[in-house]
């Protein structure tokens, strides 16, 4: 998926989850970061295959981002200072949408599930097509259905 699909999914799935602004925030934060910490591809066509190669390997690979959740609500609960507590929420929420963007690249392509290098997936829709933004749209309606159940509720609610 491309980057904003990433975020506006993963910030619509959050704020249905939590309707906390700040925890969204910092899930959308997360929802890019097993694409930022690869770095961007290279220009040139030979490097490019080669970075390609690797991409969605270790980066994505959920038992990372599932040891840092667990590593982080330990830590809070060992640590409980209020400070150190929220800034560790916040970790949390940002792996969280690592963990989702994880979940979005399974849907368009493969991703690591058991083993970092064994990928495993579907293609629903190639990055940047049009599905890919259906598909948003798609899960966009979902999270506005689940937070305001039905359309009169949304109509009252945004004063229409």
């Amino acid at each position: 998926m491309k980057w904003i699909n990433h975020q506006i999914v993963t910030g619509f799935i959050v704020c249905t989850a939590t309707n906390d602004a700040l925890f969204t925030a910092s899930a959308i934060v997360g929802a890019v970061l097993p694409d930022r910490v690869e770095g961007s591809p290279p220009k040139e066509s030979s490097a490019y295959w080669k970075w390609r190669k690797k991409h969605r390997t270790w980066s994505h690979y959920p038992p990372i981002y599932i040891a840092l959740i667990i590593a982080a609500q330990v830590a809070k609960d060992y640590y409980p200072e209020p400070t150190l507590a929220f800034a560790l929420n916040l970790l949390t929420y940002a792996m969280v949408g690592a963990l989702l963007h994880v979940s979005e690249d399974g849907l368009c392509g493969k991703v690591p599930i058991f083993l970092p290098h064994k990928k495993y997936g579907l293609k629903l829709f190639k990055v940047g097509s049009w599905r890919e933004y259906f598909f948003a749209a798609l899960i966009i309606a979902a999270c506005l259905f689940a937070r305001f159940g039905d359309i009169n509720l949304l109509r009252s609610y945004l004063n229409l």
